[in-house]
């Protein structure tokens, strides 16, 4: 399986708070392998290994045990990620959650092993709680404290009058900075418990947003579900594929074995997980063309001609056959498609 990422304004969020706190540019990109120029896109992809190598550079060079938690506590998610930002635009709180559950893994890929999100609502004893399903997290309880701590200071500090946090419980058992928490969080904690959740006041579901804006929620959310499907391609094998040929099929080097090389493995090994994936190479390589044949000859962006040599056809009589198996038409005959 691909190796889970996060987002580069997730990671560059923690750099430049690290850097703040007296940390050397230097020693992070280091210790952690993230260097600025990775940085500059902040939809761009890290690997979550080296995020977390990060925060552990970070505390250890800035002596401070429970930077997470105060991390969490600084800047607004919304300058953070496009997920923040749709977050904003919804018109409730409760709305917002559903759209962070939708969106959440352009932030952060975690594994959540169960349906409906990994921020859940469940009742107990009377009491609401939501619940953080990730799996595994006593392997990076830092995320835990961040999530927590960003979720309790950003409602204290929009709505400062508003009910929220009653309780926070955490899976790990307390560290050595577990004073910490209730100054930051500033409600009861528990360590070691069988959840991460916060308990939270119903009335929070309800809390109207300052400048809901359903234009604004409209055009991020398209750029959100863009990233989305950039990222579910880049985790399957054919997403990989696609992307390696886009640039090379111009040059007629679409060959099975020359993708294979460029993905670490024998041509056997593609032959065969992409068989598990329900795909043959050839046919992958075909609709491919097929796509990016529409979108070239689409309001006339290239010729017919330029369009059969991007693709892949040396010889345009070849492409038109191709395009007429395609879509039944010729390539001359395209608007009326």
């Amino acid at each position: 399986m691909p190796e889970p990422t996060v987002s580069a304004g997730y990671v560059n969020n923690l750099m430049q708070y690290a850097l703040s706190r007296g940390a050397g540019a230097e020693a992070l990109a280091a210790r952690s392998g993230i260097g600025p120029g990775d940085l500059k896109d902040p939809d761009s992809r890290i690997p979550l290994a080296s995020y977390v190598a990060l925060m552990r550079a970070a505390k250890a060079l800035c002596g401070e045990p429970a930077l997470a938690l105060r991390l969490g506590a600084t800047n607004d998610f919304k300058e953070l990620s496009v997920v923040g930002l749709i977050c904003y635009a919804a018109p409730t709180m409760g709305e917002a959650l559903m759209e962070l559950n939708r969106y959440g893994r352009l932030v952060a890929e975690v594994d959540v092993p169960v349906k409906g999100g990994r921020f859940q609502l469940a009742r107990q004893d009377g009491e609401l709680w939501m619940v953080d399903m990730r799996a595994d997290p006593n392997s990076f309880p830092e995320m835990t404290e961040s999530t927590w701590s960003r979720f309790i200071s950003e409602t204290r500090r929009h709505f400062p009058d508003a009910p929220f946090a009653k309780a926070v419980h955490v899976t790990h058992q307390a560290p050595e900075h577990a004073a910490e928490y209730e100054r930051v969080l500033g409600v009861p904690v528990t360590f070691g418990s069988d959840r991460n959740a916060i308990m939270i006041d119903a009335s929070w579901l309800g809390i109207p947003l300052h400048n809901p804006s359903r234009y604004a929620f409209g055009v991020l959310s398209d750029h959100a579900d863009k990233l989305l499907k950039s990222l579910e391609n880049a985790q399957t094998l054919r997403g990989r594929v696609e992307g390696l040929l886009i640039p090379m099929l111009h040059k007629g080097d679409a060959g099975m074995a020359s993708v294979a090389r460029q993905l670490g493995l024998s041509r056997t090994s593609l032959y065969r997980r992409l068989k598990q994936e329900d795909v043959s190479y050839d046919l992958l390589v075909d609709d491919l063309r097929h796509r990016m044949a529409l979108h070239y000859l689409s309001g006339d962006k290239t010729s017919v001609n330029e369009t059969a040599y991007l693709v892949g056809f040396s010889d345009p009589s070849s492409f038109s056959r191709a395009f007429k198996r395609w879509t039944g038409a010729s390539p001359r005959n395209r608007k009326a498609l």
